[in-house]
């Protein structure tokens, strides 16, 4: 089954459907209210926890509507020759990355835009700094939950069922970018803050927009995604930051 045709055994016609969105809604409700619920017990792993229930009960969805995560991105790759130009094609996100980091460093932050209060993230990874084994928890929740749970929900799933959902919507490629964008932002700032929001939002749309470029490929993404936040949590544990 070919990418641009994955939704179909769950739309069950080629016209917009405006209840794609309350469908996307839906699963979005569930990954925020399960982490208030998984917080209780630990919240500095809610967030992971929370992700890993949405994409089992999502999984089980897509299934029962005869879809997989190959069509919603999880693309087969046969061959060497398919692996490797996962790399050359990561290129896109991580210009795309860069430019986003880049805007907000250099044109958020004079224009007042700053970290501000970063208690919320020391709070829940200040544990990494010179502790290996921390790190080493950290490093595989990043490429479990952050590189491939993420971006398999967030652009894969949501990006590809907006897009094919909202069929013959003027702007539906917007859409279908911009509403993950904004809840990819939205699910950091309850640790991150308004900073967290804004970065992670635009980083959001960063990626939609790779996602759509690399035609729904989500390999390159995962990729990057999994590269930054290792090099970042490297860096929390030597106390570069």
């Amino acid at each position: 089954m070919q990418a641009s045709a994955a939704i179909h055994p769950m739309e069950e016609k080629s016209s917009a459907n405006w209840w794609v969105v309350l469908e996307v809604l839906a699963f979005t409700a569930l990954a925020f209210g399960s982490r208030l619920v998984f917080a209780e017990i630990a919240w500095a792993y809610s967030g992971p926890m929370s992700l890993l229930l949405t994409l089992v009960v999502l999984t089980l969805y897509m299934r029962a509507r005869g879809v997989t995560w190959r069509d919603m991105g999880l693309i087969r790759l046969p061959g060497w020759k398919a692996k490797a130009l996962v790399l050359p094609k990561a290129l896109v996100p991580f210009a795309l990355f860069a430019c986003v980091v880049a805007l907000v460093l250099f044109v958020g932050e004079p224009m007042g835009l700053t970290r501000g209060d970063t208690s919320g993230v020391e709070a829940r990874f200040g544990s990494v700094e010179g502790n290996l084994t921390m790190l080493l928890v950290w490093l595989a929740i990043v490429w479990t939950s952050a590189a491939f749970g993420e971006e398999m929900f967030f652009r894969g799933y949501m990006v590809t069922r907006l897009a094919d959902g909202l069929a013959g919507v003027p702007g539906r490629l917007a859409i279908a970018v911009l509403l993950p964008a904004l809840i990819f932002g939205y699910g950091h700032y309850y640790y991150q803050g308004l900073f967290g929001l804004v970065m992670t939002g635009l980083i959001g749309l960063a990626l939609g927009i790779s996602f759509l470029l690399l035609k729904r490929n989500l390999w390159p993404l995962v990729l990057v995604h999994g590269m930054i936040d290792t090099i970042n949590f490297v860096a929390l544990y030597l106390g570069e930051t």
